[in-house]
């Protein structure tokens, strides 16, 4: 089968190359892909010397199941399905276990489909983990990418009021279109405080998120985007104004091996397919102009998601 594999020598350290099909384990499909999302960390890591030249890599995809598992667990042959895995998404067949696979409804868009599995899921992981947002004021940085599309969206369906952090002041009236009741270029600059933050940049944004979390509140890191290193003064977690039991936590998608995404994923492909969420697609191509797609996510010139098409 051919697969996008690292490649050092080429610009954004990708190219095709033919390589083995997969031999599924008895709980996984096999899945053909039609279609497969990049996203800003996956990108990166093929830049990384480390990473071995004709690694596999690949998060998000989605395509049609060719042969069911056979424990018999996950849809049946023909099943349109969405995927998640570490590695080898980037490819015409993919073998995945069937707690990492959701179903997709008939005619959907399978390219729309294939940005849920670490935006969407990310973000309503995060979202549910901060309980219950009805009428709660949640922040979410880096709003304008694909986390952040997806996290504005299903807050602002779950009753929050949605501060949204963009430093793209052109991308304000998309960001309302989504469900986000202010638009700021940072959070330093907001002014009432709020219950709760999804925070994917990291460096100063982190450090002036947690400025504005209220008392009881709490901060989840998802992502650094802004590839700073910076080290979180312990001034800023000395209680203020009466703001005390903030916290700062971390999530990782892909921290338990075993946690089942099925269900999640079938309600997100769901809502796509019904047109209740918008996937936020900004640039969709052939898999053969996979350099143009990573580079841009490489240069930050990309807001929302990128889809290639595999033909």
């Amino acid at each position: 089968m051919r697969a996008l594999v690292v490649d050092h020598t080429a610009k954004a350290h990708l190219s095709q190359a033919d390589v083995a099909d997969p031999v599924p384990a008895p709980d996984e499909a096999l899945v053909r892909v039609e279609a497969v999302s990049l996203n800003y960390g996956e990108v990166k890591g093929a830049t990384d010397p480390a990473t071995p030249d004709g690694a596999l890599i690949g998060w998000d995809a989605a395509g049609v199941v060719v042969e069911a598992a056979v424990d018999g667990s996950g849809p049946a042959a023909g099943t349109s399905v969405v995927t998640l895995g570490e590695t080898a998404g980037w490819a015409e067949l993919r073998a995945v276990p069937a707690t990492r696979l959701g179903a997709v409804p008939d005619g959907a868009d399978l390219g729309a489909v294939s940005t849920i599995p670490v935006a969407g899921l990310t973000a309503l992981q995060v979202l549910r983990g901060m309980g219950p947002l009805l009428g709660r004021r949640v922040m979410i940085t880096g709003a304008s990418g694909g986390v952040g599309r997806y996290a504005i969206q299903l807050a602002a369906r779950a009753g929050a009021e949605v501060v949204a952090i963009s430093g793209n002041p052109a991308l304000e009236d998309s960001l309302r279109a989504l469900g986000a009741h202010e638009v700021h270029a940072d959070p330093a600059h907001v002014e009432r405080p709020v219950s709760g933050v999804l925070e994917n940049v990291g460096g100063q944004q982190l450090v002036d998120a947690f400025a504005a979390v209220q008392a009881g509140g709490t901060v989840v890191s998802v992502g650094r985007s802004s590839g700073a290193d910076s080290i979180f003064p312990a001034a800023a977690l000395t209680p203020t104004d009466g703001r005390h039991d903030r916290s700062i936590r971390t999530y990782f998608l892909l921290a338990d091996a075993g946690e089942d995404f099925s269900a999640d994923l079938t309600w997100l492909a769901a809502e796509i397919a019904a047109g209740r969420i918008d996937p936020g697609i900004s640039r969709r191509a052939a898999w053969t102009s996979h350099e143009e797609a990573a580079l841009a996510l490489l240069e930050r010139r990309l807001h929302g998601k990128a889809v290639l098409d595999i033909a």
